[in-house]
């Protein structure tokens, strides 16, 4: 018990340590590529290529004065960006990063496996809104209560889509178990996979518009506007409490990343399916497949980069009539289509 108990703890401390580094070098990687879009270098001077870029970012905020204005309700506003990192971090907990691998009753890719893991990110992601509405009401300025409620807003008005959206994958693999869902995808590469072989190409692509919306990311990024509300919901922010909110924004990115390979790309299964060799050894069995997890993770957050480079940022009766008017009708669509194809093919 006690064996189990520090492996577990061993892997919480992994996990999170990753994850954190993972956020540093994500904003990196978006400083670099929007740079490289807007014909400029981006951060080069820190270390090589840039590389300690976010080591010295972390510092500067850490070190920086932690200002709290006089007329702000100080327990909510303090809680604030404790909740949105907590949830955003916590979030990670139930995602499979390769295939089951047990060491002393350990999984080795997981922290821990939930047969309704789906429901729990779904859970916890939903409960992060607080954290932001919570913060534009005590800070006590304009500015951030109309961040915080256009947030609020947005991502209650888009998690119906996200929510919709994954009806017809949790339908074609017959559980809520993120395993079972790789598993369902892994028979024959690319063709298994839901956005192909699954037919779940308008699904993927309202997960993914969602995923921007939920997110708060261009051309989805009302709430932090700062040409219209200087810094959104955290523009009375400083130090540490402004680097939780933008710390928990990447994590959040990371986690959507996650999902939406573990959902519709196979996680971590070969897009090339039995067509490549089998792999001697137990490790380099493992390490591969997790590989392939995080290219298509990264795949994810340069396609991240790659919109907040080239696209406008949408006026805020645009972004609701796109989530109302065209994303949830889709998303029914999507999942009269799945059944009726899933009933079809069984009778």
């Amino acid at each position: 018990m006690l064996t189990f108990l520090l492996l577990s703890l061993v892997k919480v401390i992994v996990v999170t340590v990753v994850l954190l580094l993972a956020v540093a070098y994500t904003v990196l990687l978006e400083r670099k590529l929007v740079a490289r879009i807007q014909n400029r270098w981006g951060p080069s001077r820190v270390g090589p290529f840039g590389l300690l870029q976010p080591l010295v970012d972390g510092a500067k905020s850490f070190l920086k004065e932690d200002i709290i204005p006089a007329g702000v309700y100080k327990p909510l506003y303090i809680l604030s960006p404790i909740i949105a990192l907590s949830c955003a971090l916590l979030s990670i907990a139930v995602v499979p990063f390769g295939p089951e691998r047990q060491f002393r009753g350990v999984d080795l890719f997981q922290i821990t496996d939930l047969n309704v893991g789906l429901l729990v990110i779904l859970g916890v992601t939903s409960v992060g809104i607080y954290g932001i509405a919570l913060s534009g009401w005590s800070s006590n300025d304009k500015y951030s209560l109309l961040g915080s409620l256009r947030a609020s807003a947005q991502i209650v008005s888009y998690e119906l889509a996200l929510g919709l959206s994954l009806v017809g994958v949790v339908l074609r693999a017959g559980s809520l178990s993120l395993r079972d869902i790789v598993n369902s995808q892994s028979a024959h590469g690319l063709f298994s996979w839901n956005v192909f072989g699954g037919f779940q190409f308008f699904a993927f692509f309202i997960y993914l518009m969602a995923a921007f919306a939920e997110t708060n990311r261009s051309p989805f990024d009302l709430p932090e506007a700062e040409s219209e509300l200087v810094g959104g919901y955290h523009t009375e922010y400083s130090s540490m409490k402004f680097a939780m909110f933008f710390m928990s924004e990447y994590a959040n990115m990371i986690t959507v990343s996650c999902v939406a390979t573990l959902l519709f790309l196979g996680g971590w299964t070969s897009p090339f399916g039995n067509l490549l060799p089998s792999l001697g050894g137990s490790i380099l069995a493992s390490f591969v497949p997790f590989c392939w997890f995080v290219l298509k993770v990264l795949f994810f957050l340069c396609l991240y980069v790659w919109v907040r480079g080239t696209l406008p940022r949408f006026r805020y009766d645009q972004l609701m009539a796109f989530g109302w008017k065209f994303l949830v009708p889709l998303a029914i669509a999507n999942i009269i289509g799945t059944s009726l194809w899933l009933a079809l093919r069984t009778s």
